[in-house]
């Protein structure tokens, strides 16, 4: 939850705007708050205006926008040094972090006209580690469908249709918990779901998926489903309590399947899953990069390219079927 009590008064006006004009998600949020709480936190002991030493008791309230207005890009440049070195961040955190003052000082200046000048105007973005996606490959991905389609399991029909769906999809978690039984339209063989920033996308059904959600719901709940401000009554997966399945739910699910079919749950997860169907559809899909990104939701295609580094083989045969290779 967002402590708004314990913020000054020019951080919740921003987290107001990211909300309503922005059209950010609860989740990105909070990650917005609790980003600026670390980076004024660090401000209070980088201006030395704390004796504070247990960094998370460092009170932020009291930061003047006097004194944001003294904030420079060095000062900016601090912080993420203090991150990668005494707290030892990933460049992925450190980017966020980055993304967020970026955001929160272009409202500031522009938006707000609180500051005159924008110390974060020429901030860059720290550079990421390269580091390729782990994914199942199409033998261990049948392997995990098998498993699951195990009928000792008695949700088997509803754990198959959720790994089916992240399998072939590439659905991010808040995404497929966030199903509603009329986002799927049969007859176009399509599923609408809200992604990243509360947008809606598209995504076509193949037969697998057709087939798994159609036996799913023959065994759905129909009485007893909850009334509740989760529109359980709407949900397309329902818990054993007859509700909105959770996220903890179908992660612990997913971590049972890969258990039961012998992978590492430390190496394989949810998130795991949806790098896998990327990557198969890139790989024997012959799938176009921008449909890919589409497909994914990916705002940016830069995060979509990570999958056309992932398939040795092709690069293999890019090379072996070089006009010169068999000179």
């Amino acid at each position: 939850m967002i402590s708004r009590e314990e913020n000054p008064e020019y951080v919740n006006s921003f987290l107001d705007y990211s909300a309503t004009i922005l059209n950010k998600s609860p989740n990105s949020i909070k990650e917005y708050n609790y980003d600026l709480m670390m980076f004024l936190r660090f401000i209070k002991i980088h201006f030395h205006l704390t004796k504070e030493v247990d960094f998370s008791k460092i009170q932020i309230k009291d930061i003047s926008i006097d004194t944001i207005k003294k904030i420079t890009l060095d000062d900016i440049h601090s912080f993420l040094s203090y991150m990668a070195i005494e707290l030892r961040s990933k460049s992925a955190t450190r980017a966020r972090k980055a993304s967020t003052i970026r955001v929160f000082f272009n409202y500031l200046s522009q938006k707000a006209n609180l500051i005159e000048i924008n110390p974060a105007q020429n901030l860059e973005t720290p550079k990421s580690d390269k580091r390729l996606p782990k994914y199942l490959n199409l033998e261990q991905s049948k392997k995990l469908l098998e498993i699951t389609s195990n009928e000792d399991n008695r949700n088997y029909q509803r754990d198959y249709a959720i790994i089916t769906l992240f399998l072939n999809c590439g659905l991010r978690l808040s995404e497929l918990v966030g199903i509603n039984i009329k986002d799927i339209d049969f007859s176009e063989a399509k599923l609408n779901v809200i992604g990243k920033g509360n947008k809606e996308r598209t995504i076509y059904l193949n037969k697998a998926c057709l087939k798994a959600v159609s036996e799913y719901l023959e065994v759905r709940p129909k009485e007893g489903v909850k009334v509740d401000k989760l529109n359980s009554q709407k949900a397309l997966f329902l818990s054993e309590r007859r509700e909105r399945i959770s996220r903890r739910t179908v992660q612990y699910i997913v971590d049972k399947e890969l258990k039961a079919a012998g992978f590492d749950t430390a190496k394989y997860s949810v998130h795991k899953l949806r790098h896998t169907a990327a990557t198969l559809m890139y790989q024997y899909g012959n799938v176009d990069i921008r449909a890919l990104q589409e497909l994914l939701g990916h705002e940016s295609i830069s995060t979509t390219e990570i999958y056309t580094h992932v398939d040795n083989l092709q690069v293999r045969n890019a090379v072996d079927s070089n006009p010169l290779a068999n000179l």
